[in-house]
């Protein structure tokens, strides 16, 4: 491929994986280069008025985890969001020109399926059956849970671990984290 230079990505058109979608729904198309503060600052906006409703993110490749970000922030801002989450491939076509156009190479065309996210914001309540439903504050529990997990955790390693010293290794003792007892003479 050192033959070679692209010259032109096009993204193949793909329907949104969510059905029933509103005909007026904002969809926040975030890019690789998008600034978050950007985007969360006409997002809030729009969802803090009353007669916007839902608003949907939509990111693909190296976008997905700054699609993500962006409704994590929201969901914290803006308190009973319900939300479904679908991934889905896209498809993008690459044109690959030849750099040396007298060495007689064609023109490729690579066409590859990228990974892509789309999560639907509502203040109403959405569809509860439906495969990647997310209802308000659930993922509270699951963070509860797993600050409980780290709380344990850090309270082991304040009473002393697992008794192993440097490295793992035993150094002398019964390996339970006590100290040798010493000989009467």
């Amino acid at each position: 491929m050192e033959n070679y230079q692209k010259s032109k990505i096009t993204e193949l058109p793909c329907p949104l994986p969510v059905a029933n979608l509103r005909k007026d729904i904002i969809e926040m198309k975030v890019k690789e280069g998008s600034k978050i503060r950007n985007l969360m600052g006409y997002a809030i906006g729009k969802m803090e008025s009353d007669n916007i409703r839902e608003i949907l993110f939509t990111g693909t490749g190296k976008a997905v985890s700054k699609a993500i970000t962006c409704v994590e922030i929201m969901k914290r801002r803006l308190k009973g969001l319900h939300q479904i989450t679908k991934l889905f491939y896209k498809q993008v076509e690459e044109l690959w020109e030849p750099v040396v156009s007298e060495a007689g190479l064609d023109s490729l065309t690579v066409k590859r399926n990228l990974p892509a996210i789309c999560i639907l914001l509502s203040k109403d309540i959405l569809h509860t059956n439906e495969p990647g439903y997310q209802a308000p504050g659930s993922f509270d529990a699951l963070w509860i849970h797993s600050l409980k997990e780290e709380g344990q955790v850090q309270r082991k390693k304040r009473q002393g671990g697992d008794g192993l010293g440097k490295g793992g290794k035993h150094h002398g003792g019964s390996g339970r984290g006590e100290r040798p007892k010493k000989s009467k003479s």
